[in-house]
């Protein structure tokens, strides 16, 4: 990955869109990462995966709550329990 100044990243911005097309690009403030620029297709890919892996876990947290008793209807009152 290829890591540049934020004031080369304003600069050469152009230059670095081309570039994340190929591999993510750090942009640095100040000796810190404060930003990535990634091609539009690896957002929707990360976008795809992070939603895929908490479908998942959301589904393994509902068996696991079934297998443990856990009704719809308790489920409801512990939600709305404003306590």
């Amino acid at each position: 990955m290829q890591t540049i100044s934020a004031n080369e990243a304003k600069t050469r911005f152009g230059e670095f869109l081309d570039r994340a097309q190929r591999e993510p690009v750090q942009v640095l403030k100040h000796d810190r990462v404060v930003g990535v620029l990634v091609s539009a297709q690896d957002y929707e890919d990360m976008r795809a995966f992070y939603a895929a892996r908490l479908a998942a876990t959301l589904q393994e947290t509902a068996e696991k709550a079934s297998l443990l008793g856990l009704t719809s209807n308790e489920l409801d009152r512990l939600l709305a329990d404003e306590s």
